[in-house]
Formats: structure tokens, C-alpha cells, sequence
């Protein structure tokens, strides 16, 4: 039999080797991306459980308890398990309603707790006289 010459044998396992450190890496850049796709995605939720709640709230009849349990309806309906442990903040004063909605997103990364909001305000609807003054 003839004899492999060495340096064909010190090649062998190197493919192996390169795979078993390249792969990891891999899957932690595709885990990345799809994390930071959530946080953009749960921003967008944030937003529009705010806006819905603003839009409740602000009308002359509304209250920021109404608010607020609209802006739950909407994190309920879209965005029950994206953006976990919501909050929602209802300020409304006569002239301004501001509407603050946080919560964690949901991790694909262990260990990486990222957080997401949305915020909107408006004028609270009221009846005033032509001179700008209260009726």
C-alpha cells in the first residue's frame, strides 16, 4: 500500500472545526435579527393601543379609565404575548390627554430584555364660545 503523505492527513476535521465555530455565530446574527424585529414590531403596537386610547379618552364624555381599558382591549387583540407586562398611562387634564403605553418585548435572545412605548397626546374635545372662552 502506498502511504498518504502527511500534509493531505493534517487537513482532515478542519471543516468540522470551522462549522462548529461558524454556526454559532450564525444563529446568533439570524436571533438578532428576528429580535430586533419584534421590538419594531411591539413599537408599532405600543403606538397604536396609544392612539386608540386617545381617541377614547380625549372625547368630551371620556375618562381615563375608559382610556385605558381600551388601549388593553387593543394590546389584548394584537399584541397579547409580543409585548408582555404592558403599561398604560392615561393623563387627561380639560384641555390635553396624553396616553403613554410601555412593555417588555418578548425575548428570542436569552438574556436580552428589550422594552417598547409608544406615546401620543391631543387636545381633550370641549365646548368653548366663538371667542375662544367657555360657554
Amino acid at each position: 500500500m502506498t502511504a498518504i503523505p502527511r500534509r493531505l492527513r493534517d487537513d482532515r476535521g478542519a471543516a468540522t472545526t470551522q462549522l462548529a465555530l461558524v454556526v454559532p455565530v450564525l444563529l446568533l446574527l439570524g436571533m438578532l435579527v428576528v429580535q430586533f424585529a419584534l421590538v419594531w414590531h411591539a413599537r408599532h403596537i405600543a403606538q397604536y393601543a396609544a392612539v386608540r386610547a386617545l381617541a377614547t379618552a380625549r372625547t368630551k364624555s371620556g375618562t381615563a379609565a375608559e382610556g385605558r381599558a381600551q388601549a388593553r382591549r387593543s394590546l389584548t387583540a394584537l399584541g397579547g404575548r409580543i409585548l408582555t407586562a404592558p403599561s398604560v398611562a392615561v393623563d387627561r387634564t380639560m384641555t390635553q390627554t396624553t396616553v403613554r403605553v410601555r412593555g417588555v418585548v418578548m425575548a428570542v435572545v436569552p438574556g436580552l430584555h428589550l422594552h417598547a412605548s409608544g406615546t401620543v397626546a391631543g387636545p381633550t374635545e370641549r365646548l368653548t364660545a366663538p371667542g375662544g372662552g367657555q360657554p
